[in-house]
């Protein structure tokens, strides 16, 4: 929100949420282990509320699978983000969100690197420093009012 209660993009476009992972035999057999692939950290971060809008961020393209890279032998998992506008005040909120939900899913061996889509953010290169910044990711969290906003865009919609 900016200004009163201005919302910076009052009419974004919607888009079609993807179809949930079809689930195979090889995937609920206990005894295969099973890698951590880019749809898997996809469904984690697709359902994550909008700070703004009563939207995923599925639904408002911020996140898509084709912007999730990872790599389960070295251990790495890279999300880029798009935000709706190029100068969306809320672009670092949107990816803390997704940095903590990954960190909070994933096993403690995989380093997450969560950064803007290159060129659609006029703030690019703030951001990205900040969301790479492992002390102040942490310090962001010891906010508790900030903890709480984050904490919300991670609760499921009822």
């Amino acid at each position: 929100m900016v200004g009163g209660n201005q919302l910076e993009n009052a009419n974004p476009l919607i888009y079609q949420r993807s179809g949930d992972r079809q689930v195979t035999a090889q995937d609920e057999d206990e005894d295969i282990p099973d890698k951590i692939d880019d749809r898997e950290i996809f469904d984690l971060i697709r359902s994550i509320n909008d700070p703004e809008h009563p939207l995923s961020l599925e639904e408002l393209n911020v996140v898509e699978q084709v912007r999730v890279k990872v790599n389960d032998g070295e251990s790495t998992v890279a999300v880029e983000f798009t935000p709706t506008i190029p100068h969306c005040s809320m672009a670092t909120l949107i990816g803390l969100s997704i940095k903590v939900k990954l960190l909070r899913s994933l096993p403690e061996r995989f380093k997450v690197d969560v950064h803007i889509t290159p060129g659609t953010h006029a703030s690019e290169h703030a951001v990205n420093k900040q969301l790479a910044d492992k002390e102040r990711v942490a310090a962001a969290l010891e906010n508790s009012h900030l903890l709480e906003v984050v904490n919300q865009c991670l609760s499921a919609r009822s």
